[in-house]
């Protein structure tokens, strides 16, 4: 193994490590740990190995995938843990990019000014732009939620998504604001400079040596880290939180609202708080997604693509479940991804027999998703990791099932 291929698998280890930790989660640290390690230097050091042709594009895909499973547990906080069913989802992910790129990028000058238009631009550093990501998007969440979160079912679903579409209309026809309909490009990503010829000032110079095989084009596989840490983060606080009386409470009100006001839980209070618990985490994955594709416009941000997949993602892998929503992210994608590959190919073999039926090959994907949808809701409705119905701790013998 070379030198370049030895270090693509040392920025593969993090989200390897974390992967077995997430496998072994029911085990004790003294074990979970250590396996952790083992399983992630196999499958870091295997691929860099064996299958060094594929590895950036399980990188690219891993990048994709975690965000959306970002977006899922975003989902999951609204609708598996209180019941919102919110079709809004890629209204709050377009929030959360372009404060992330507002915040990080500077204010087009000189000739650009002529062409690229912004709000502000106050070229901050990443984690400010992320953080304000997440808080524009929950203070988004808490000002939609006074008017409609007293609509339930399918018609909180029409309100939701009617909000979605205005707010990507709004970044789509307001030029002053993200440049409307042209693309808001230039958006720096974090730690570029790590792979740059002029380097990190602050790095040490053995650091930089060592790291100066790797080309800016290598770029994402640092980028994996990051995204991978912040979904590290989120799952653990996400869990944490619904583990709580809090998330109790939510569930409470998810299930039997009556009998949780009669109990004396503030209902109103606690699904505006989940609302906007989801919204901030889904403006987290739109702070990611952002620098990672460094041009960003409203085409990205449409309801169908961004809202339908993640609902998708969310129902395969088990709602109420947050492992499960970050499975079926993962599942979901690699269905997205590989039939990219397939209506590619038979575009290509039946252009020249059916013109018209090749032209329309973009929309098997669709037909394959829509398909799998169906089989999940006619055959597994819980998903691959249902909700775990917890009982009380104090009854002895008594199992989490």
């Amino acid at each position: 193994m070379d030198a370049l291929n030895l270090l693509k698998a040392c920025f593969l280890l993090v989200p390897a490590c974390l992967l077995g930790c997430l496998l072994f989660s029911r085990w004790r640290w003294r074990v979970r740990l250590p396996a952790a390690l083992a399983l992630g230097a196999v499958l870091a050091f295997g691929v860099a190995g064996w299958l060094p042709g594929i590895m950036d594009y399980l990188v690219s895909f891993s990048i994709m995938a975690i965000i959306y499973s970002i977006l899922s547990l975003g989902l999951n906080a609204q609708w598996g843990y209180n019941g919102h069913l919110n079709f809004g989802v890629a209204g709050f992910f377009a929030v959360g990019a372009f404060t992330m790129a507002l915040f990080v990028t500077s204010p087009p000058s000189g000739l650009m000014a002529a062409y690229a238009h912004q709000w502000f631009g106050l070229d901050a550093p990443y984690l400010v732009g992320m953080a304000a990501a997440g808080i524009m998007a929950g203070i988004v969440a808490y000002l939609i939620a006074q008017p409609i979160l007293h609509l339930r079912a399918d018609f909180l679903a029409i309100a939701t998504l009617g909000i979605a579409e205005i707010i990507r209309l709004v970044f789509q026809n307001e030029r002053w604001l993200a440049n409307g309909p042209q693309p808001m490009s230039g958006i720096p990503q974090p730690l570029s400079c790590v792979f740059d010829q002029a380097g990190c000032g602050w790095l040490p110079e053995a650091l930089q040596s060592a790291l100066s095989v790797m080309q800016p084009r290598d770029y994402s596989y640092l980028y994996l880290a990051i995204v991978t840490l912040a979904l590290a983060v989120t799952y653990a606080v996400l869990e944490a939180m619904v583990r709580s009386p809090w998330g109790r409470a939510l569930r409470a009100v998810r299930d039997e609202e009556d009998s949780a006001a009669m109990s004396g839980k503030h209902v109103k209070s606690l699904r505006v708080q989940s609302f906007v618990l989801g919204a901030v985490v889904i403006g987290v994955a739109g702070a990611l997604y952002a620098p990672y594709m460094v041009t960003i416009d409203y085409s990205h941000f449409k309801p169908l693509f961004a809202t339908f997949l993640v609902w998708v993602m969310l129902m395969l892998g088990g709602s109420g479940n947050n492992k499960g929503a970050i499975l079926g992210a993962f599942v979901i994608w690699a269905v997205w991804s590989g039939t990219g590959f397939v209506t590619d190919y038979l575009q290509v073999a039946l252009q020249g027999l059916a013109p018209d039926v090749a032209s329309r090959m973009s929309f098997l994907r669709w037909a394959f998703v829509g398909l799998l949808l169906a089989l999940i809701v006619l055959y597994r409705p819980q998903g691959i990791l249902p909700e775990k119905k917890r009982v009380s701790r104090f009854i002895d013998g008594e199992p989490e099932r």
